[in-house]
């Protein structure tokens, strides 16, 4: 029972996932609106530290994956990073790759590009399947499906992050993204870009703060069916703080996200239009091999970590379970981070 009861709920998750999809092909005409959760696959995260963090990583975000969480931080790396990430989601019925390069560039500046893939793969299309037996056109109880013609197709979102950050000076970073989304859905398309803003800033001893500013002129989707989607912004606001104990060193942060969509329900605390969502998490290191990490994420989740960080190599895992039940099943999350530490690839100084 409990299996059949298993299967049930994730066969309902597939029909929602999919009607959230198609809900922005089912309006023509060219209209614009503002699409609640429209940019909710962007939101997932990326690498293996920064999700056993509950995702509060805005201040602290200082190698590659900085292009995603606050494109300032891209500017604190000292050798060209390279990272990957797969991820299987709702027991495998979702699949989330990630990839990312960033190398330093002159003294003080960095570069980068980040892609993300999310979708369904292996989704039957029968509508050129059907035989009706009746000859009267109506498909009733006598139709059946010609599997000769059922074709598959998949439903995947793309995103790529182009980004560029500058050190000010030992305190202050910027730096800002140029985002391009694709979705496709069968003979259905959309296309969007739109523009990230950050800045990170060490105001005193071991306090780290950072702030992200996401879709900050609001991101345009447009769809091939005359529909567009505009992404509003969010803004992300983070700390950190950095202290040594018991043998190693502890970094407790905490991340508000303030979002412009009028979320009521799917938020932690709502005011009007305003919504926010919070991100807490706890890293503790020892000499900078070994790290465990807690969190809790905006869903309500607790999240769990733990990193192993050779000269060369950085191995993050992340585990969270996204519905409190274990039905529709757990996340794991393992990124590979790879950094060319040789002094060729060193950042150039003055």
């Amino acid at each position: 029972m409990k299996g059949i009861r298993g299967d049930c709920v994730k066969r309902k998750y597939i029909i929602l996932i999919l009607t959230v999809f198609l809900l922005p092909l089912s309006s023509a005409g060219g209209s614009f609106g503002i699409g609640k959760y429209a940019g909710e696959f962007i939101s997932i995260g990326v690498g293996g530290r920064a999700l056993g963090l509950g995702s509060a990583y805005a201040a602290i975000a200082g190698d590659v994956t900085a292009g995603y969480w606050n494109p300032a931080g891209l500017s604190h790396i000292t050798y060209p990073e390279i990272i990957l990430m797969h991820d299987e989601r709702f027991g495998g019925l979702m699949n989330y790759d990630y990839g990312a390069v960033a190398v330093p560039y002159g003294s003080g500046a960095s570069l980068g590009i980040s892609v993300m893939r999310l979708g369904i793969d292996g989704i039957p299309d029968t509508r050129n399947a059907l035989i009706d037996y009746t000859g009267g056109g109506i498909l009733d109880e006598a139709a059946r499906l010609d599997y000769d013609k059922i074709t598959e197709h998949s439903w995947a979102d793309w995103v790529v992050y182009l980004t560029y950050s500058m050190r000010r000076n030992e305190r202050l970073s910027y730096g800002f993204n140029v985002k391009l989304v694709r979705r496709d859905f069968m003979e259905f398309n959309a296309t969007g870009i739109g523009f990230d803003i950050g800045l990170m800033y060490n105001p005193i001893g071991n306090l780290f703060l950072g702030v992200n500013a996401q879709d900050i002129t609001t991101t345009l989707v447009a769809w091939n069916t005359g529909t567009n989607d505009l992404i509003s912004p969010t803004l992300k606001v983070g700390g950190g703080y950095m202290f040594e104990a018991l043998g190693g060193r502890f970094i407790p942060l905490v991340d508000i996200d303030f979002r412009f969509e009028s979320r009521s329900f799917a938020s932690n605390m709502s005011l009007g239009p305003v919504s926010v969502d919070l991100h807490a998490g706890m890293e503790y290191s020892v000499r900078e091999l070994f790290a465990l990490r807690v969190g809790y994420n905006d869903l309500g989740n607790l999240t769990l970590g733990a990193g192993i960080h050779l000269p060369k190599l950085n191995l993050d895992y992340s585990f969270a379970q996204f519905d409190g039940t274990g039905q529709l099943g757990n996340t794991h999350r393992i990124s590979l981070q790879i950094t060319l530490s040789e002094d060729r690839f060193a950042r150039k100084t003055d």
